[in-house]
């Protein structure tokens, strides 16, 4: 289990990995002020404050931010207001995503909050998200840069079409494997590449160098979901922000449930439990089932495949605090789930 105290040192350890970039993160929120942080009195002002008030880990300005500055041959010559821009522009995407998810996935808390869909309904959400891409892409075309849109706009093209895989795909027992790590892949880990690969189009015209970063980005984000959908098994509402058991809920197919459909011995048991997605025993059941069994070590194994795979990419890179903290931020993505481990 794991507790509050844990918590606070994983979040103390992202403070670490950001002290390089401190300034220019404390301008993306200056920019997610100035953007969301309006003194009317409308609801659009009221949701904007509501959502800027629930700060999230920030991973994918960090990651943009950290790109940039890892490629660049000389820190002098990296322009701070197009990065900052971008940046922001990324976490404004990343928060009309999750905006968009409640509302498909019926959640009703998120950083331990109603959400927006919970407090306003599901119209005022839909809504709500397509103004917060809109102004993603007004800061985009602030970096006057026709490849970073284009970036841009093929991440959102993916995670559009790897939500809607999702839900296509959903209380689908014969889900392989390789069409879950596309859903992956398209949802969540295209703007983590994109993060990276655009942060690296400010600072770097070798396209060996941008490459590398776009493909540590997409294997962090892949990482990351997995991980992120076994912690919606596993984990407590008070690590997570939110309820756990949202993708059992909604008959999605995920890492720990294809784990433990691999093993062929509890197969039938394992389809029956998912079979009773409404049902808080047989989640539990699920629950106890993925932890003390081999599935568990086995997610940790492809979780962990996949943060070599983006440490790797980085090679390419000269040493550099950027570049450490790009591989302290790929481990801090693995940590988390051996805690679980009762085979330890």
């Amino acid at each position: 289990m794991i507790n509050s105290s844990d918590e606070r040192i994983n979040l103390m350890r992202l403070t670490d990995i950001y002290g390089p970039i401190k300034a220019e993160l404390k301008r993306v929120e200056d920019i997610l002020a100035e953007r969301l942080g309006g003194r009317g009195r409308g609801v659009m002002s009221e949701i904007n404050r509501y959502l800027l008030s629930a700060k999230g880990k920030r991973l994918r300005p960090a990651l943009a931010i950290l790109s940039a500055r890892a490629s660049s041959k000389r820190q002098s010559s990296v322009s701070v207001r197009p990065l900052v821009r971008l940046a922001s522009a990324l976490e404004l995407t990343h928060m009309a995503s999750l905006v968009h998810d409640d509302v498909i996935d019926k959640s009703d808390l998120r950083h331990n909050r109603p959400t927006i869909n919970s407090k306003w309904g599901d119209d005022v959400s839909v809504a709500a998200g397509d103004y917060l891409y809109s102004e993603a892409f007004s800061l985009i075309s602030d970096c006057d840069n026709p490849d970073i849109i284009a970036c841009m706009s093929s991440a959102i093209k993916a995670m559009c079409e790897g939500e809607l895989i999702q839900v296509c795909e959903r209380e689908n027992l014969e889900l392989l494997k390789h069409s879950y790590v596309v859903i992956v892949k398209k949802k969540t880990a295209a703007l983590f590449a994109a993060s990276c690969h655009a942060g690296t189009m400010l600072t770097s015209e070798d396209p060996c160098v941008r490459s590398s970063l776009r493909k540590f980005g997409l294997n962090f984000g892949i990482a990351f979901q997995m991980r992120d959908d076994c912690m919606d098994l596993i984990g407590e509402v008070r690590t997570l922000g939110k309820a756990p058991g949202a993708d059992f809920k909604m008959g999605e197919l995920t890492l720990p449930v294809l784990k433990l459909l691999s093993q062929k011995k509890d197969k039938d048991r394992i389809v029956s439990l998912l079979k009773q997605s409404g049902d808080v025993g047989a989640f539990e059941e699920m629950r106890d089932r993925f932890i003390n069994s081999g599935a568990l070590v086995k997610a940790r194994d492809e979780i962990s495949y996949y943060v070599d795979k983006a440490k790797s990419s980085l090679n390419v890179l000269d040493r550099s605090c950027f570049k450490d903290n790009l591989i302290a931020l790929a481990d801090y993505v693995n940590e988390g789930l051996s805690a679980y481990d009762n085979s330890r």
